[in-house]
């Protein structure tokens, strides 16, 4: 069965790497019955920096197929605050969509993503460098489901909420 996507009227194929949650599952089987191997990276991904794409880069580094899940603006309102996110939920996937080494975009509203876990089964859950193997909190989900974590992407050096923290403060004199 075959998504028919568009973004902002237009079909193509940036639009066909947005999924929803049925239609990532039927993709996800596609590709397990090609033999391809499922990596799965998440986050709000809120003003898009050099350290989300590290982060997506060292995941697809991996191998297999790239699916990211994007927190929902309710999700990201209640995880980061008032005033977030500053850019729409349908925005920030298809930026992401954009981005070569990603294979699949989902938006989930929950505030983890051990549902989508339990849904798609990846052989690989990739968290950037503020966890640790033991600090993931979806790992226990990620186990259970035959998977494993991978720490991946370059030291946590930039982050949405400091730029947008830096930019909000009045100049120092």
């Amino acid at each position: 069965m075959k998504q028919r996507a568009t973004i902002n009227g237009r079909e193509d194929a940036l639009a066909q790497k947005i999924l929803s949650r049925e239609h990532l599952r039927l993709r996800v089987a596609e590709w397990r019955q090609a033999g391809e191997s499922i990596t799965l990276g998440n986050g709000a991904f809120d003003l898009l920096h050099v350290g989300h794409v590290r982060y997506l880069h060292a995941a697809k580094q991996l191998g297999g197929r790239l699916v990211v899940a994007v927190n929902s603006d309710e999700s990201v309102r209640a995880l980061k605050g008032k005033g977030r996110p500053v850019i729409p939920e349908a925005e920030r996937a298809e930026i992401l969509a954009a981005l070569a080494d990603v294979d699949a975009v989902v938006i989930f509203p929950e505030s983890d993503v051990r549902a989508l876990i339990r849904e798609i089964r990846p052989d690989i859950h990739a968290k950037g460098t503020d966890y640790t193997a033991v600090t993931v909190p979806e790992r226990d989900v990620v186990h259970e489901c035959g998977g494993r974590v991978e720490i991946v992407g370059d030291s946590k050096d930039h982050s949405a909420s400091e730029i947008i923290r830096s930019r909000l403060r009045p100049p120092r004199p």
